[in-house]
């Protein structure tokens, strides 16, 4: 995908996490699947058929399999592109972990995610968004500003939290949910931070990201402007994780539907109870 709107390039960060492996990788996959596994215990239904896009799915798939509600379950790695691959109407769940903050076109994803589900199925995205990495977005933006004549785009931008459930309405979806779970982290300095990032396989996924050598001098500075930001009395720095989840709902006669205008049967003064002599007022 070229043009205006390819900001990611989804090859690369399509390999990146597939290869990420360790202990910090498995700590976020258990992280993501006790999230999962609290939203999906309050939903009171089952599916048939479920896929999982997951770049590590196991965390996820166990979670899933001792919930009970996911009878049959898929899964796929994230694609090398947009597109979620699945036939129209082939499945009644879909659950995207760690991945749509990376899409190009998350209006034309969330619309294919759409069109692949069944009517009354369940859509259930977690992805970065908010606020994440911003103090090392920051940081990178202050130290080129001072050292290069320019800046490069460093860190990736992030769907804010409010944009959700406009985005899957836009897509086709009913009775969206949205809600943020944010973590501050600690690490020793920026650059402990980083290699992290770099192991997980969320390195710089930008398409107009920089190849030119990144000097010892410019790292050390951004790591100089973070710690003088977001240093605690210890000397460690603080990182910001915001992983928003969403879900909606492929439409079905059988959901909630809200009343049409004029069709209430009450007035709200004699719902609240407000006495008549107050009502003239």
């Amino acid at each position: 995908m070229d043009g205006p709107n390819h900001i990611f390039d989804r090859a690369v960060h399509a390999r990146r996490i597939a290869a990420a492996t360790g202990e910090v990788a498995a700590l976020l996959d258990r992280h993501i699947a006790a999230e999962l596994a609290e939203r999906m215990a309050v939903i009171n239904r089952s599916f048939a058929e479920t896929v999982l896009i997951a770049a590590r799915p196991e965390a996820a798939l166990q979670v899933l399999h001792e919930g009970g509600k996911c009878l049959k379950i898929s899964t796929l790695s994230p694609a090398p592109d947009d597109r979620v691959n699945l036939p129209e109407a082939s499945i009644d769940c879909l659950v995207s972990l760690l991945d749509l903050q990376t899409i190009n076109d998350v209006p034309g994803h969330l619309a294919q995610a759409a069109t692949a589900l069944r009517p009354d199925g369940l859509a259930l995205f977690a992805f970065f968004a908010g606020d994440t990495l911003r103090e090392l977005r920051e940081a990178w933006l202050a130290a080129e500003s001072e050292v290069l004549p320019g800046v490069s785009p460093r860190v990736a931008p992030m769907i804010d939290l409010r944009e959700a459930g406009g985005l899957l309405q836009r897509a086709g979806l009913a009775l969206p949910v949205a809600d943020m779970d944010r973590v501050t982290l600690r690490y020793d300095n920026a650059l402990a931070l980083m290699a992290e990032v770099k192991t997980l396989g969320f390195a710089n996924p930008l398409a107009g990201r920089s190849s030119a050598f990144t000097s010892r001098r410019l790292l050390q500075r951004v790591a100089e402007r973070y710690a003088e930001a977001n240093a605690d009395g210890d000397g460690r720095v603080r990182m910001t994780l915001e992983v928003a989840w969403a879900m909606a709902w492929k439409p079905h006669p059988s959901q909630q539907q809200p009343l049409k205008p004029g069709s209430a049967k009450m007035r709200l003064a004699d719902a609240l109870r407000i006495p008549e002599e107050d009502k003239k007022d």
